[in-house]
């Protein structure tokens, strides 16, 4: 296949989440995405409509997976060109996108993001204009490459594609990102006591930061307990909201 045919395909990967529909989800842009592959393999009608048709089903993954599992569609449908016999690729499809799905939640949505934040907020906090750039500077790395690479080794392994987003080990990674986030947060914390931007700034210097800390390994508990971090990010902010409350009173 042509490499400027996939570089389309590549590149109409990225609008995958802009056709999202209910009933379907990602199956319109799924589509769209590998029309090149069609008009490149100049098809007969029926197996044109045969391939249309198998995409337009149901199909919903992390959009940052999407080009790896589009890759992998490609080989498998570029090496069945023309035999008619395609009915290993929706459970290969499927299979993928399910597993991506999950990976790429956990990884950028659970992890990545929320480490991006953090620190975009901290710089907005200490007044610096660089913190859009800080948390772009972050994120968009990370996904581009996933995208760009997934593709390459899902084209090229067909139905090992795979095996690259297996060696990344994406979850043991996620881990060791929220960890470091949690730590970010505690050192701001004890940094805000220190510099009177703490609400009990007005009681005793070592209580503060050992409650503080105190906080910080309560939240490690209840996460390894199995809470939803979501759930523990609103409850701090009803339990910060109303100590602010408390003293605004006073």
């Amino acid at each position: 296949m042509k490499k400027t045919t996939l570089m389309k395909i590549f590149l109409r990967s990225f609008f995958i989440h802009t056709t999202l529909n209910f009933r379907r989800m990602q199956n319109l842009g799924f589509t769209m995405a590998i029309i090149p592959l069609i008009r490149e393999l100049r098809l007969q009608k029926r197996d044109s409509e045969r391939m249309l048709t198998m995409h337009l089903q149901m199909f919903n993954t992390n959009p940052y997976f999407s080009a790896s599992v589009i890759g992998s569609v490609v080989r498998l449908e570029e090496e069945q060109a023309g035999k008619g016999d395609a009915l290993d690729i929706p459970p290969i499809k499927q299979s993928l996108m399910g597993s991506y799905a999950a990976i790429g939640d956990i990884f950028f949505w659970g992890a990545l993001r929320p480490f991006a934040s953090i620190v975009a907020v901290i710089l907005a906090y200490m007044g610096s204009i660089l913190a859009p750039v800080a948390f772009m500077l972050i994120y968009t790395p990370a996904h581009f490459w996933i995208r760009l690479k997934g593709f390459i080794e899902g084209y090229r392994q067909g139905k090992k594609g795979f095996e690259f987003i297996r060696s990344l080990d994406l979850p043991r990674v996620a881990v060791k990102i929220r960890w470091l986030s949690l730590i970010i947060l505690a050192g701001l914390v004890i940094w805000m006591s220190c510099y009177g931007c703490w609400p009990f700034i007005k009681t005793y210097g070592v209580i503060i930061k050992l409650t503080a800390m105190a906080v910080v390994l309560l939240c490690l508990l209840l996460i390894k307990k199995g809470v939803s971090q979501v759930y523990i990010i609103y409850g701090s902010v009803v339990i910060f909201f109303l100590i602010s409350w408390t003293g605004f009173i006073n």
